[in-house]
């Protein structure tokens, strides 16, 4: 204190160098590594995306009906009539936002894990694209990485292709979620929206759908190569009646990064799962992470494992308005040995033993 008083004193006598002398005596403060600095980022980054994911819709509905109930209802009926008004916009294309798209803390979210995104073929701009992502993993991190923003460069790789991600329908109608959700060119994954996306907005446009949904986050655990496909031939479909190719993507090691506990099939646990999924529209899985501070401890924090997406060799679709049953079997056939091509070209370079396949259920 006495040498900070008598800097201080030197200032006003008008010499500079008591006050360096002074700062020069004083302890070297303990900060962080720039290394350990970018790794809380890198998890508050991550940590926030899940929260938002899980809690932000329910807690600005919350908010928003509780100030109906305060002086500042004024500005919640206001914020209600304009949600109304603007109720119908993510079936028309959304408000995607390149500045939230950019955003640097999706670089931090993209390093934590690392996740990168790779590209095996040229998109044309003049042709409309259905993507089919897999596996789902717990939360599609990265399907949201590399569709959702530019963190792995997607509009760099693929110049001319606009990438909306589809989602619950339900995600939409929480409020400051949805606009959220939009900015990022994030979409419902509904009839009236991706009809939009691919009939009615020109071309290069691809729509991603996590084929698997929520059945397949209920099968998904470290290490495990399975993706639900068989029975899900509904995209296909939508893809012949729009004249959209169809591109497999796969990401090695979504399922690595939570741990969950999956409830044999037959079991009380199991059927609960099951019948919230039908209600509610996800699966509620029970799972975890590591801890916000220590990688041993558990927590929402998913573990730092690799993810890399592969987008594969589009398969050429033609247009038909009514395509029969035979054709959809026939070009869903297609995507899944296209799929299952790019999984063992790639399997090796990512962990992977020759002898791993791709189980398709």
């Amino acid at each position: 204190m006495k040498t900070l008083l008598a800097a201080y004193s030197g200032v006003l006598k008008g010499t500079g160098t008591s006050l360096l002398s002074a700062l020069q005596d004083l302890p070297s403060a303990p900060w962080p590594s720039r290394s350990k600095m970018e790794k809380h980022l890198q998890v508050i980054s991550v940590l926030q995306w899940v929260l938002s994911f899980l809690a932000l819709g329910v807690a600005c509905t919350v908010l928003l009906m509780y100030m109906f109930c305060t002086d500042c209802w004024v500005i919640a009926a206001m914020y209600t009539a304009w949600l109304i008004f603007d109720w119908n916009t993510p079936k028309q294309g959304g408000r995607r936002s390149s500045w939230v798209r950019n955003w640097t803390m999706w670089t931090y979210f993209r390093d934590y894990f690392p996740i990168r995104l790779i590209k095996t073929h040229d998109l044309l701009p003049s042709r409309n694209y259905v993507f089919g992502y897999h596996p789902h993993g717990i939360f599609c991190f990265g399907a949201f990485c590399n569709f959702g923003t530019e963190a792995t460069g997607f509009s760099k790789k693929f110049p001319g292709i606009k990438p909306s991600l589809a989602t619950l329908a339900g995600n939409f109608r929480l409020p400051v979620l949805r606009d959220y959700l939009m900015s990022g060119g994030i979409c419902p994954v509904n009839k009236n929206s991706i009809d939009y996306l691919l009939s009615r907005n020109g071309t290069g446009n691809a729509v991603v759908i996590v084929v698997g949904g929520a059945a397949e986050s209920l099968e998904c655990r470290p290490g495990l190569n399975t993706v639900t496909l068989k029975n899900r031939k509904g995209f296909v479909k939508l893809a012949l009646q729009k004249g959209s190719d169809l591109v497999p993507v796969y990401s090695f090691g979504e399922n690595d990064v939570y741990k969950q506990v999956i409830f044999e099939e037959g079991t009380w646990c199991r059927w609960a799962q099951r019948r919230l999924q039908k209600l509610l529209g996800f699966a509620p899985c029970l799972f975890h992470g590591c801890g916000l501070f220590s990688s041993d401890s558990w927590g929402f924090v998913p573990y730092s494992k690799p993810i890399i997406t592969i987008v594969g060799e589009p398969v050429t679709v033609p247009k038909v308005e009514e395509p029969t049953q035979d054709m959809v079997d026939l070009y869903h056939a297609m995507y899944i040995r296209s799929l299952c091509t790019l999984f063992d070209k790639h399997k090796t370079r990512f962990g992977l033993k020759e002898t791993d396949m791709l189980h398709i259920q």
